[in-house]
């Protein structure tokens, strides 16, 4: 692709998050009001910090990301969303405490300007919350149909030229693929029968796709993965991207793994355990949203190790995810991993990793990341499922016909080559990507 094919990043950009007041979402929100007024750096950004080699090593070439692929200028967007509180940006940001009070000062203005729609809440998909500041309807599709008014509203309002949604709420309870995800007509009868198998979340995103919006899942959830959902992004046209941010224990295992694949060491058992104090401890801390959650990390690892191909080395492996809500803690969690591996004729060895890191602080510059790079994929025209965003996710989205990727160096070199690509220059061979 040449860029002048692609559509310049005119205008302004209207990013709706939805769990607008959460923890992950402020963060999101008050840190990229920081950085655009300068008083703080996009640490974590990859949009923002990160390089790009262009041509061959010993050209020297390794401009910024942002200095050469056509990404919004953060002072062009503007923020909106849903939520069950109805309070301003700030004084959810002072009830999350991930920011200090003097980060916030500098963009009180700015975060007391911004509130909530009511949002598309249902106590039955996420048992540890009460939801205060709802929509009603008389059916699910009644209640989607608000969610698009909404969006046409905020769009128009703001005087947005494009929009992207992405969600930042709470983890569902767990949903399995059934015949209504599988077919668009049959999902949209299932929104006006009020089926129980179409959660709150798929409002969000049938709405949002319908409207021709992109749409970036941050959650576990179904949501936008089957084969419904997809028929509706080919007929509007529209990209979407997810499942689950990977920040921390999940990252970790994304380096680690191909690492003991790599040197072909056995891995006997991974133990992973986390400590977690915030609204997303408490609402894992339910069984059914739990389930969700762990099916999003323990794909990770049986991907990457590929056990049918070296059944000796992982044909056997024991791997066991929890999460305990532990309210002192609040945003800062603790992941502690012991690993169990084996050697050179069977000898046992161990890895024990304990990683202190804080939840939003990682989150936030994904969900920035994700923001610019999916409303690049829809001025390029791309639509449908965007596998070179799999960088940004626990648990890849991908149709049947393929595999997710999950090593995350080789992801990081998909992403760049699709960014060098939309810019007319030559991929780089995986073989020559010693630098970047």
């Amino acid at each position: 692709m040449e860029e002048s094919k692609v559509r310049k990043p005119e205008g302004k950009l209207g990013v709706l998050v939805v769990g607008a007041n959460g923890a992950v979402a402020t963060t999101f929100i008050a840190g990229t009001y920081a950085v655009r007024k300068g008083l703080a750096k996009p640490i974590g950004s990859i949009s923002q910090m990160a390089t790009i080699r262009l041509g061959k090593r010993n050209e020297n070439r390794f401009p910024k990301i942002k200095d050469v692929v056509p990404i919004v200028d953060l002072n062009d967007i503007i923020f909106g969303g849903w939520d069950i509180r109805d309070e301003s940006a700030y004084t959810s940001c002072q009830i999350a405490e991930v920011l200090s009070s003097s980060d916030l000062e500098g963009i009180k203005t700015e975060l007391e300007q911004l509130r909530p729609m009511k949002a598309v809440f249902d106590q039955n998909y996420v048992k540890r919350l009460n939801g205060s500041w709802i929509k009603t309807g008389e059916s699910k599709w009644d209640l989607m149909m608000q969610l698009r008014e909404d969006i046409r509203h905020f769009k128009k309002e703001n005087n947005c030229d494009r929009l992207v949604v992405i969600w930042c709420g709470s983890t569902e309870i767990f949903i399995e693929m059934g015949d209504i995800h599988k077919h668009l007509n049959k999902l949209e009868q299932a929104m006006k029968n009020n089926h129980p198998d179409v959660a709150p979340s798929m409002l969000y995103a049938y709405a949002a796709i319908s409207e021709g919006v992109p749409y970036i899942n941050g959650a576990p959830n179904l949501t936008v993965d089957m084969p419904a959902i997809w028929d509706l992004c080919k007929k509007n046209n529209v990209p979407i991207c997810g499942k689950d941010f990977k920040t921390g224990q999940t990252m970790l295992k994304t380096v680690l793994a191909p690492m003991f694949k790599t040197r072909m060491l056995g891995l006997s058992g991974w133990f992973s355990t986390n400590i977690l104090g915030n609204r997303d401890g408490e609402v894992l801390d339910d069984p059914g949203s739990f389930k969700t959650k762990e099916e999003s990390k323990l794909s990770v690892i049986n991907t990457i190790l590929q056990p049918k191909l070296y059944p000796e080395l992982y044909g056997d492996v024991y791997h066991k995810v929890r999460i305990n809500y532990y309210p002192p803690r609040k945003d800062n969690k603790e992941g502690w991993d012991n690993i169990d591996i084996f050697g050179w004729m069977g000898y046992s060895m161990q890895m024990k990793v304990d990683f202190l890191c804080r939840d939003s602080i990682l989150a936030a510059p994904l969900c920035l990341d994700l923001v610019l790079f999916i409303d690049l994929a829809q001025r390029c025209g791309f639509s449908g499922i965007q596998s070179w965003l799999s960088f940004f996710f626990k648990s890849p989205m991908h149709d049947e016909n393929t595999v997710p990727e999950h090593d995350l160096f080789i992801q990081s070199i998909k992403m760049k080559n699709t960014l060098r690509t939309i810019i007319g220059e030559t991929p780089v061979d995986f073989l020559d990507e010693s630098m970047d």
